[in-house]
């Protein structure tokens, strides 16, 4: 009788190594995943803190009293809008009272985790 010279199905060596590429694969895809879930979380962190100062200066331009803007709204806030985070708001006046070149420029500095560099608006207000 003949024996049989070749026989159907894979080898040891075979499936140990499609196992081998197979987790490398599984590995990278992995890898992958966590970068882009942390860049979506530090994305989230930069909206918010945008947010944060995007809404502060809103407040600032429709402020009805110019006189009274520094006295309102250069602050330190801690904890806004998150625990951890800080808002800090400065106002500067350039000129004088009945100058020509009165105004005022209102900066909104938003620090917190996740935000590696701080979220800066400025906004210029001329005296009316």
């Amino acid at each position: 009788m003949r024996a049989k010279k070749s026989q159907a199905g894979f080898t040891l060596i075979e499936v140990l190594m499609a196992v081998v590429i197979l987790a490398i694969l599984t590995l990278g895809l992995m890898s992958n995943s966590g970068k882009m879930i942390r860049g979506v979380t530090d994305d989230r962190a930069r909206t918010l803190a945008a947010t944060a100062a995007d809404e502060r200066i809103a407040r600032i331009r429709v402020w009805p009293n110019y006189a009274t803007l520094e006295a309102t709204f250069a602050t330190v806030e801690n904890h806004t809008p998150l625990p951890g985070w800080t808002r800090t708001t400065t106002i500067t006046r350039t000129g004088g009272v009945a100058q020509t070149n009165d105004f005022k420029r209102a900066t909104v500095v938003v620090t917190g985790p996740g935000v590696p560099v701080p979220i800066t608006r400025s906004v210029a207000l001329a005296a009316p």
